[in-house]
C-alpha cells in the first residue's frame, strides 16, 4: 500500500510530466468547451445551470490538473452536469480515428457494419470492384491498405460515449481512398480463408448531390418487390426532387400491396423536412405532427402534409445504429403515431447533428446543438428509436444470403394480410 508520502511523490511526478505550453493548452481546451456550450447550446442556461458559476467552479480545477488524463476529466465532470448525452470528451487517438477520418472520394463499392467487433461486408455495389472480384456479404474485412480494423474498431468501442454511426463512418473512411486508385483490401472469406484482393477505388453509388453550402453527397434510391410487399431504401434524405418523386411513385404504385417497407439501416439523415413530406405518402388524417425540434431561438414542429389516397395498409421501417438526424425524425415520428411497425436494432440517438471537433491539446470535443422531442413525447437525441421488434444482422445469415431484418418485417406483414 502507498504512504501519504509515496502519494505526493507520485501526484508532484504526474504534474512535472506536462509542460508549461502543455498546461495552457489544457487550459485553452477547457474555455474552448465551456464557451461552445454557452453559445451554441439550445438552451440560454444550458441544463438549467447558471453557466457562468460552472465557469468560476471548474476554472481552478483545470488550472490544477496534474497530467492530460486529469484535465479531460475536469471537462468530463462539467459536461456531466448537464445531465445530457452526446456531449464528450476523448483522448487525441480516438479523435484521429473519428474525427480526423479523412474521407477520400473513392470506394471499392461494399458496405460493412461491425458485427461482433468485426467489419463484415453487408451488400456490394452493382458494377463495383467490389463486385467484380467476387467480395460477398458475410465477408469480414480485417485489414484496408495498411491500417489493421481490428485494433481500431476495439479502441473506439472502448468509448462508450461513442455511437455505432461514428464507428461505422472510421471503418468506411479506411476503405476509401482517391478515386482511380487502388487499396488492398484484405477479407475472411466464408470458409474462414484469407483473401487480399487489389480493389479499383471507382466514384461512391448514386448520383451527385449539392444542397446549401454543404460537400456534395452522392445519393442512390432503390425499390423493388417482395412477392406483393413494396420496400424501398435509400442512403440520405437529400436530392429532394428526385429522391422525393421516386418516393411517391413506389408508394402510389403500391396500393394494392399487402404491405410496404422503408429500409433506413445505414441512413445518417438530410433535409429534415422530407420527413414530413414522405410521411404524407403514409398518414391521411390531417395536422398529425411527427415531433418538435427545439433550438436555442425557434422550435420547428414537423406537421406532416397528407396526400390524397396515401398508402394505409401494414408498414414496417427498419432501422439500425446506423439511423441518424432525419431517419430517426421520421421512424419515430410514425412510431408515436401508432403508423408503423419499427424493426431492426437501436438507432444513433442523434436526431440532431452532433459536432466533433478537435480542441487545442489535441483531444476530440463531441456536442450537440439542439434537441428534438418525438410527438410521443420522447428526446431522441441520445435515446434514438428502440424498435417494436429487435432483430440483428448477423455476419452467418449474410453468409447464407439472407437477411434477417426484412424477413422479421416481410412475416408481420403477411400475418396482418393472413384472417387469424
Amino acid at each position: 500500500m502507498r504512504t501519504f508520502a509515496g502519494l505526493l511523490l507520485a501526484a508532484a511526478a504526474g504534474y512535472a510530466q506536462l509542460t508549461a505550453e502543455q498546461r495552457q493548452l489544457n487550459i485553452e481546451s477547457f474555455e474552448k468547451v465551456w464557451t461552445t456550450i454557452r453559445d451554441k447550446h439550445w438552451e440560454r442556461n444550458p441544463g438549467g445551470l447558471d453557466w457562468q458559476a460552472i465557469h468560476a467552479e471548474y476554472r481552478p480545477k483545470i488550472e490544477q490538473a496534474a497530467s492530460t488524463e486529469q484535465a479531460r476529466q475536469v471537462m468530463r465532470d462539467m459536461l456531466a452536469r448537464l445531465h445530457q448525452t452526446h456531449f464528450a470528451i476523448f483522448p487525441g487517438n480516438v479523435y484521429e480515428d473519428v474525427g480526423g477520418a479523412v474521407m477520400g472520394g473513392g470506394t471499392p463499392g461494399l458496405e460493412t457494419r461491425v458485427l461482433e467487433g468485426q467489419a463484415v461486408v453487408t451488400s456490394i455495389d452493382p458494377g463495383s470492384s467490389a463486385e467484380r472480384a467476387g467480395v460477398h456479404p458475410g465477408w469480414v474485412v480485417t485489414r484496408a491498405g495498411d491500417k489493421d480494423l481490428a485494433p481500431m474498431i476495439r479502441k473506439l468501442q472502448a468509448v462508450p460515449e461513442l455511437h455505432e454511426l461514428t464507428l461505422e463512418r472510421a471503418v468506411e473512411a479506411a476503405l476509401s481512398g482517391p478515386e482511380g486508385g487502388d487499396l488492398a483490401v484484405t477479407f475472411l472469406d466464408g470458409d474462414g480463408r484469407q483473401r487480399t484482393m487489389n480493389l479499383r477505388l471507382g466514384p461512391p453509388r448514386g448520383a451527385p448531390s449539392r444542397f446549401g453550402n454543404l460537400p456534395v453527397e452522392y445519393v442512390w434510391f432503390e425499390s423493388k418487390k417482395i412477392g406483393n410487399i413494396g420496400y424501398v431504401r435509400f442512403n440520405l434524405f437529400l436530392d429532394l426532387a428526385r429522391v422525393m418523386g421516386e418516393f411517391g411513385k413506389a408508394v402510389t404504385g403500391c396500393r394494392g400491396c399487402d404491405g410496404f417497407i422503408i429500409d433506413l439501416r445505414g441512413n445518417p439523415g438530410g433535409i429534415g423536412g422530407m420527413a414530413m413530406g414522405m410521411a404524407g405518402f403514409l398518414v391521411e388524417k390531417p395536422d398529425e405532427k411527427l415531433g418538435t425540434m427545439y433550438m436555442r431561438d425557434n422550435s420547428l414542429k414537423f406537421v406532416i402534409n397528407p396526400r390524397a389516397g396515401a398508402f394505409d395498409g401494414p408498414l414496417a421501417v427498419l432501422v439500425d445504429g446506423c439511423s441518424a438526424s432525419t431517419s430517426e425524425i421520421f421512424a419515430g415520428g410514425l412510431q408515436d403515431l401508432g403508423r408503423a411497425r419499427i424493426f431492426g436494432t437501436k438507432t444513433a440517438a442523434a436526431a440532431l447533428p452532433s459536432a466533433i471537433e478537435k480542441l487545442p491539446n489535441g483531444d476530440g470535443f463531441q456536442y450537440a446543438i439542439a434537441n428534438y422531442i418525438s410527438e410521443g413525447g420522447k428526446a431522441l437525441e441520445g435515446n434514438g428509436v428502440t424498435p417494436d421488434v429487435t432483430v440483428k444482422l448477423t455476419r452467418a445469415a449474410l453468409l447464407a444470403g439472407r437477411d434477417p431484418v426484412i424477413d422479421a418485417a416481410v412475416e408481420w406483414i403477411r400475418k396482418q394480410r393472413t384472417p387469424q
